[in-house]
Protein backbone atom coordinates (compact mmCIF):
# COMPACT_ATOMS: atom_id res chain seq x y z
CA UNK A 1 0.00 0.00 0.00
CA UNK A 2 1.42 3.40 -0.92
CA UNK A 3 1.77 6.42 1.37
CA UNK A 4 -1.27 8.26 -0.02
CA UNK A 5 -3.54 5.25 0.56
CA UNK A 6 -2.20 4.77 4.12
CA UNK A 7 -2.75 8.44 4.93
CA UNK A 8 -6.25 8.46 3.41
CA UNK A 9 -7.27 5.30 5.22
CA UNK A 10 -6.02 6.63 8.56
CA UNK A 11 -7.74 9.99 8.11
CA UNK A 12 -11.01 8.36 7.03
CA UNK A 13 -10.92 6.16 10.12
CA UNK A 14 -9.95 8.90 12.61
CA UNK A 15 -11.48 12.00 11.02
CA UNK A 16 -8.76 14.18 12.55
CA UNK A 17 -5.31 12.66 13.08
CA UNK A 18 -2.22 13.74 14.94
CA UNK A 19 1.16 13.38 13.22
CA UNK A 20 1.99 10.47 15.53
CA UNK A 21 -1.21 8.65 14.38
CA UNK A 22 -0.04 8.97 10.79
CA UNK A 23 3.49 7.86 11.71
CA UNK A 24 2.04 4.73 13.33
CA UNK A 25 0.23 4.06 10.04
CA UNK A 26 3.55 4.27 8.17
CA UNK A 27 3.51 7.89 6.97
CA UNK A 28 6.76 9.66 7.91
CA UNK A 29 6.87 13.38 8.70
CA UNK A 30 8.69 14.03 5.42
CA UNK A 31 6.01 12.18 3.48
CA UNK A 32 3.34 14.07 5.41
CA UNK A 33 4.90 17.41 4.40
CA UNK A 34 4.83 16.26 0.76
CA UNK A 35 1.16 15.27 1.05
CA UNK A 36 0.40 18.71 2.52
CA UNK A 37 2.31 20.45 -0.28
CA UNK A 38 0.42 18.39 -2.90
CA UNK A 39 -2.93 19.26 -1.30
CA UNK A 40 -3.77 15.63 -0.49
CA UNK A 41 -3.92 16.39 3.25
CA UNK A 42 -4.94 19.56 5.13
CA UNK A 43 -3.68 20.90 8.44
CA UNK A 44 -6.52 22.73 10.26
CA UNK A 45 -4.30 23.32 13.30
CA UNK A 46 -0.71 22.69 14.30
CA UNK A 47 -0.15 18.95 14.63
CA UNK A 48 -3.62 17.96 13.37
CA UNK A 49 -4.44 16.67 9.88
CA UNK A 50 -7.62 15.95 7.89
CA UNK A 51 -8.60 15.02 4.38
CA UNK A 52 -9.18 17.99 2.05
CA UNK A 53 -12.75 19.23 2.20
CA UNK A 54 -13.54 17.30 5.38
CA UNK A 55 -16.89 18.41 6.71
CA UNK A 56 -16.48 20.98 9.47
CA UNK A 57 -19.31 20.64 11.95
CA UNK A 58 -20.53 23.03 14.61
CA UNK A 59 -18.61 20.92 17.13
CA UNK A 60 -15.34 20.73 15.18
CA UNK A 61 -13.40 22.37 18.04
CA UNK A 62 -14.58 19.59 20.36
CA UNK A 63 -13.20 16.98 17.96
CA UNK A 64 -9.87 18.83 17.76
CA UNK A 65 -9.71 19.08 21.55
CA UNK A 66 -10.51 15.38 21.93
CA UNK A 67 -7.60 14.50 19.62
CA UNK A 68 -5.27 16.83 21.54
CA UNK A 69 -6.32 15.64 25.01
CA UNK A 70 -7.17 11.94 24.61
CA UNK A 71 -8.14 11.47 28.29
CA UNK A 72 -10.22 14.65 28.43
CA UNK A 73 -13.98 14.90 28.76
CA UNK A 74 -15.93 17.87 27.41
CA UNK A 75 -17.59 19.58 30.37
CA UNK A 76 -19.32 22.67 31.75
CA UNK A 77 -19.98 25.46 29.19
CA UNK A 78 -18.86 23.36 26.20
CA UNK A 79 -21.01 20.41 27.30
CA UNK A 80 -23.97 22.75 27.92
CA UNK A 81 -23.57 24.06 24.37
CA UNK A 82 -23.26 20.51 22.99
CA UNK A 83 -26.53 19.48 24.72
CA UNK A 84 -28.36 22.69 23.77
CA UNK A 85 -28.72 23.83 27.40
CA UNK A 86 -27.35 27.35 27.12
CA UNK A 87 -27.34 30.46 25.02
CA UNK A 88 -23.64 30.92 25.85
CA UNK A 89 -21.09 30.25 23.13
CA UNK A 90 -17.74 29.71 24.86
CA UNK A 91 -14.64 30.56 22.83
CA UNK A 92 -12.67 27.97 24.84
CA UNK A 93 -13.28 24.24 24.94
CA UNK A 94 -13.91 23.26 28.55
CA UNK A 95 -12.42 19.84 29.35
CA UNK A 96 -12.19 17.80 32.52
CA UNK A 97 -9.04 15.80 33.16
CA UNK A 98 -7.69 13.73 36.04
CA UNK A 99 -6.17 15.87 38.81
CA UNK A 100 -2.72 14.34 38.35
CA UNK A 101 -2.86 14.12 34.55
CA UNK A 102 -0.37 15.78 32.23
CA UNK A 103 -1.51 19.31 31.39
CA UNK A 104 -1.37 19.77 27.63
CA UNK A 105 -0.06 22.97 26.10
CA UNK A 106 -2.38 23.60 23.19
CA UNK A 107 -2.63 26.71 21.01
CA UNK A 108 -5.75 25.75 19.10
CA UNK A 109 -8.45 25.25 20.09
CA UNK A 110 -8.05 27.27 23.30
CA UNK A 111 -8.69 24.98 26.29
CA UNK A 112 -10.04 25.62 29.77
CA UNK A 113 -9.14 22.66 31.99
CA UNK A 114 -11.06 21.51 35.04
CA UNK A 115 -9.50 18.95 37.35
CA UNK A 116 -11.63 16.10 38.70
CA UNK A 117 -11.02 12.70 40.21
CA UNK A 118 -12.86 9.56 41.25
CA UNK A 119 -16.57 9.23 40.55
CA UNK A 120 -16.85 12.90 39.54
CA UNK A 121 -14.59 12.14 36.57
CA UNK A 122 -15.91 8.69 35.66
CA UNK A 123 -19.70 9.03 36.09
CA UNK A 124 -22.00 10.32 33.36
CA UNK A 125 -19.57 10.13 30.43
CA UNK A 126 -21.08 9.66 26.96
CA UNK A 127 -19.27 9.05 23.69
CA UNK A 128 -20.37 10.91 20.56
CA UNK A 129 -19.08 10.79 16.99
CA UNK A 130 -18.08 14.26 15.81
CA UNK A 131 -16.70 14.29 12.28
CA UNK A 132 -15.35 10.76 12.66
CA UNK A 133 -13.72 11.50 16.03
CA UNK A 134 -14.99 9.89 19.24
CA UNK A 135 -15.60 12.75 21.66
CA UNK A 136 -16.26 12.05 25.33
CA UNK A 137 -18.84 14.45 26.78
CA UNK A 138 -20.51 14.52 30.18
CA UNK A 139 -24.25 13.78 29.93
CA UNK A 140 -26.72 16.66 30.17
CA UNK A 141 -27.73 15.76 33.75
CA UNK A 142 -24.10 15.42 34.90
CA UNK A 143 -23.24 18.74 33.27
CA UNK A 144 -26.03 20.52 35.16
CA UNK A 145 -24.76 19.08 38.46
CA UNK A 146 -21.19 20.08 37.51
CA UNK A 147 -22.37 23.64 36.88
CA UNK A 148 -23.48 23.87 40.51
CA UNK A 149 -20.20 22.32 41.66
CA UNK A 150 -18.20 24.90 39.67
CA UNK A 151 -20.63 27.81 40.10
CA UNK A 152 -17.75 30.02 41.30
CA UNK A 153 -15.96 29.50 37.96
CA UNK A 154 -18.91 29.85 35.58
CA UNK A 155 -21.43 31.84 37.63
CA UNK A 156 -24.54 30.80 39.54
CA UNK A 157 -26.77 32.38 36.90
CA UNK A 158 -25.36 29.98 34.26
CA UNK A 159 -26.00 26.99 36.56
CA UNK A 160 -29.60 28.06 37.20
CA UNK A 161 -30.19 28.70 33.48
CA UNK A 162 -28.81 25.23 32.71
CA UNK A 163 -31.15 23.62 35.26
CA UNK A 164 -34.18 25.47 33.84
CA UNK A 165 -33.28 24.51 30.26
CA UNK A 166 -32.69 20.90 31.34
CA UNK A 167 -36.12 20.77 33.00
CA UNK A 168 -37.75 22.23 29.88
CA UNK A 169 -36.07 19.64 27.60
CA UNK A 170 -36.19 16.65 30.01
CA UNK A 171 -39.10 17.30 32.41
CA UNK A 172 -39.28 13.71 33.66
CA UNK A 173 -35.56 13.18 34.22
CA UNK A 174 -34.77 15.53 37.11
CA UNK A 175 -33.85 12.56 39.32
CA UNK A 176 -30.77 12.08 37.09
CA UNK A 177 -29.60 15.59 38.04
CA UNK A 178 -30.11 14.72 41.72
CA UNK A 179 -28.10 11.50 41.34
CA UNK A 180 -25.16 13.39 39.81
CA UNK A 181 -25.50 16.12 42.46
CA UNK A 182 -24.86 13.34 44.99
CA UNK A 183 -21.78 12.24 43.01
CA UNK A 184 -20.53 15.86 42.93
CA UNK A 185 -21.51 16.43 46.60
CA UNK A 186 -23.64 19.49 45.84
CA UNK A 187 -27.07 18.24 46.98
CA UNK A 188 -27.45 21.00 49.57
CA UNK A 189 -26.59 23.65 47.00
CA UNK A 190 -28.86 22.35 44.25
CA UNK A 191 -31.88 21.28 46.35
CA UNK A 192 -33.61 24.69 46.63
CA UNK A 193 -33.20 25.26 42.89
CA UNK A 194 -34.57 21.80 42.05
CA UNK A 195 -37.58 22.45 44.31
CA UNK A 196 -38.22 25.80 42.64
CA UNK A 197 -38.32 24.34 39.11
CA UNK A 198 -40.53 21.30 39.93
Amino acid sequence: MDVVARAERTLQRLGIARSRDLERAGVSRTQLRRLLHQGLVERPARGLYTLPGAAVTEHHDLAEAARRVPGGIVCLLSALRFHGLTTQNPFEVWMAIERKAWRPKVEHPPLRLVYLSGHSLREGVEEHDVGGVTVRVFSAAKTVADCFKFRNKIGSDVAVEALRDYRRLHPKQLEAVWRFAEVDRVTRVIQPYLESVT
